[in-house]
């Protein structure tokens, strides 16, 4: 109960983590400029892939560094604090690769929806979860999450607005 409790608090906060670094003042950063203990950490943890963006914020008085990088036809997002130490790893990945544990309860919770992307969620080496973008028969796009064991941690309606014309 306490670590489904725990998983579903560290899933249910990295949205607003997110957020608040949006709001602490994030600005693009030339990946030339790069502390060299991030690219140290980022290269020596992910060799295969290339860096593309990266992006500076700054939160209660600490700095940290969003890492984009390109392995094949997926995204990874890499969270580093300014001496190098890898926060956080958010990694698009095939649904082929999913853990069968995970793979087989999201079909069994969503049989007929189309998969429209996967992430694994890390948090200092140790998977948290995995959240499928999907959208439903209706038409209805959500972000579902599981645990590593396949359990069912939430799902969040992620359907964008309609805007009407003359309002």
């Amino acid at each position: 109960m306490r670590t489904s409790i725990r998983g579903f608090l560290v899933v249910s906060t990295l949205p607003a983590l997110a957020l608040s670094l949006a709001w602490a003042g994030e600005e693009k950063t030339p990946l030339d400029k790069l502390p060299k203990a991030v690219v140290q950490a980022v290269t020596s943890k992910f060799p295969k892939a290339m860096m593309d963006s990266a992006v500076k914020a700054t939160a209660d008085g600490k700095t940290s560094y969003e890492v984009t990088l390109k392995a094949g036809k997926f995204g990874i997002d890499v969270t580093v604090t300014s001496e190098g130490k890898i926060v956080q790893v958010e990694r698009e990945m095939a649904i082929t690769d999913l853990p069968k544990p995970v793979a087989d309860a999201f079909h069994a919770t969503y049989p007929k929806v189309k998969v429209k992307r996967i992430e694994e969620l890390s948090k200092e080496d140790r998977i948290i979860s995995y959240e499928l973008l999907i959208e439903t028969p209706a038409n209805k796009t959500l972000e579902a999450y599981f645990d590593p064991q396949g359990k069912f941690l939430q799902e969040k309606d992620v359907t964008p607005k309609k805007v009407e014309k003359g309002k």
